[in-house]
Formats: C-alpha cells, structure tokens, sequence
C-alpha cells in the first residue's frame, strides 16, 4: 500500500501513520507494536515510536508494507 504525504509535511511520525492507514486503532495500540518489535523500517527493526517518515520510506508490520510518497 501506498501512504501520500500531504503537499506542506516532510515526514509523519511512525505513530501516527500506523494509525492513518488502520494497521492500528490508537496511538497506545500503534506505540506498543513498535515497542514489541513488530515495526521495520527500510528492512530494519525500528525501535522508535516518533521515527520521521519521509519520501521513500518503507514500513513493514504484520505482513503489510507501506510506502511513503
């Protein structure tokens, strides 16, 4: 799946784009599945709950990859 960012952001916060595109219900349910591991970033494990996601970024949690455009 594809995630746009909107035409003024730079990035959206790993968090609240868990949340944006339904992969979790809330910021507490988004936060513990990075914090349990569940989260990769470019193929790496990401550990951050407010990682900066820009143009390019590849996310992958449970089976679902996103791209940030």
């Amino acid at each position: 799946m594809e995630f746009e960012l909107r035409e003024n952001d730079e990035y959206i916060q790993l968090t609240q784009l868990l949340k944006a595109v339904g992969i979790a219900e809330n910021g507490a349910m988004a936060g513990q599945m990075v914090l349990d591991g569940l989260v990769k970033l470019n193929g790496e494990r990401e550990s951050r709950k407010r990682a900066k996601l820009r143009s390019g970024d590849v996310v992958s949690v449970m089976g679902n990859e996103i791209r940030i455009k």
